[in-house]
């Protein structure tokens, strides 16, 4: 009964300050401690002080557990020679706050102490054993709650600190998807838009001499705007989470060829070439090498001033070497192109691989080469 008391009592100031409770106790403890000794007959003075001593330290307890219950202790002791008060209060809860919040070394050197303090304070009055059991299923029941209140509190800390960690993971992971999307916009808008320029430009060019190359032009401007809508469309199913409509999917390998003919179709001979047995890459992997491809034929297209490009995927057991070599001037570092290398470096690094840019070692042209995990 006293400890289902004690629980309930336990959870119901759970929500008060600490302070508070701690004065509410202590005042509780002083009246149930010291008003014996007043009523119905005052007794001694230096009585009235000992029962003082062993309730009033109460309202320190939690900031010197040890030294309450010892001043608490030995004050009760030497109460119960010439009184009998029904319980100890103040050693009860001076126990409960070792067993709350001490340190191991302390709660285990206090149970031999606690226990022959009872059997002294106990033995010298000669107490019956009817008070051996109350007492010290008391003072049990008061380290047992203690304890208890101990594990209680440690598993809030460590649910408090599962669900920072998880709020932390949450917000790591939003931050990487939407570093992950502003960089696939960045991508499919410069890419696209620079190959419709282009084509644009050369179809007004040769509309009056040679209308067929022309439309061809026209054509290809249509086409990769349908194709840059596709892939923003599946960017904003994305964003939206809508579950009843799957989104659009995301390129990848497979898709290279299509990217490279669009690359021709604005005036650069591109070939794509695989050199050694390709291998199944996981999904992340396939989309950062299809966007650093389109980047880097972005930069062909729009700054390199070059006819030729060639684009080549190497496979070993464990990389994915992905080289991009044209032959104009690449994009100087004042250009808008040094803003797609920077991206195409982020894009890298996210996946644990590693990326090189620069002129070609002969001098004739710029050199994009990427490596990449495939799995």
């Amino acid at each position: 009964m006293i400890v289902r008391l004690a629980r309930r009592a336990a959870a119901a100031t759970s929500l008060l300050p600490a302070r508070v409770v701690d004065a509410v106790l202590a005042a509780a403890v002083t009246v149930a401690t010291v008003a014996p000794t007043l009523f119905p007959r005052p007794a001694e003075w230096w009585v009235v002080a000992l029962a003082a001593a062993a309730s009033v330290p109460v309202l320190w307890r939690r900031r010197a557990p040890v030294p309450v219950s010892l001043v608490t202790g030995l004050a009760m002791t030497a109460m119960v020679l010439w009184e009998k008060p029904f319980l100890p209060w103040g050693p009860l809860l001076g126990v409960y706050t070792i067993a709350e919040l001490s340190g191991t070394a302390v709660r285990l050197l206090a149970v031999p102490v606690i226990g022959a303090a009872v059997y002294v304070s106990l033995a010298l009055p000669r107490e019956d054993s009817e008070v051996y059991r109350m007492v010290g299923t008391a003072f049990v029941a008061a380290y047992a709650l203690g304890t208890g209140a101990r594990a209680r509190a440690a598993g809030l800390a460590e649910r408090a600190e599962r669900g920072r960690r998880l709020e932390q993971e949450r917000q790591a992971a939003a931050a990487h998807e939407r570093t992950r999307i502003a960089r696939d916009v960045h991508d499919i808008v410069t890419h696209s838009v620079g190959l419709m320029v282009v084509q644009a430009e050369a179809g007004s060019a040769v509309l009056g001499s040679d209308p067929r190359r022309a439309q061809s032009a026209f054509d290809a401007v249509a086409d990769t705007g349908r194709a840059a809508l596709v892939q923003l469309r599946g960017l904003l199913n994305t964003l939206r989470q809508d579950a009843e409509r799957p989104g659009t999917p995301r390129p990848g390998l497979d898709t290279l060829p299509d990217l490279v003919e669009r690359t021709r179709r604005a005036g650069v001979a591109v070939t794509l070439e695989a050199e050694g047995a390709p291998l199944e890459v996981s999904q992340e992997t396939a989309v950062a090498a299809y966007r650093i491809v389109q980047e880097a034929l972005t930069n062909v297209v729009r700054h390199s001033g070059a006819r030729t490009a060639r684009v080549t995927l190497g496979w070993t057991s464990a990389r994915l070497l992905i080289v991009v070599a044209d032959d104009g001037r690449g994009a100087g570092p004042g250009e808008p192109g040094g803003h797609g290398l920077a991206g195409m470096r982020e894009r890298v690094a996210a996946r644990g691989g590693s990326l090189r840019a620069g002129a070609a070692p002969d001098g004739t042209g710029f050199v994009v080469q990427a490596e990449l995990p495939i799995d």
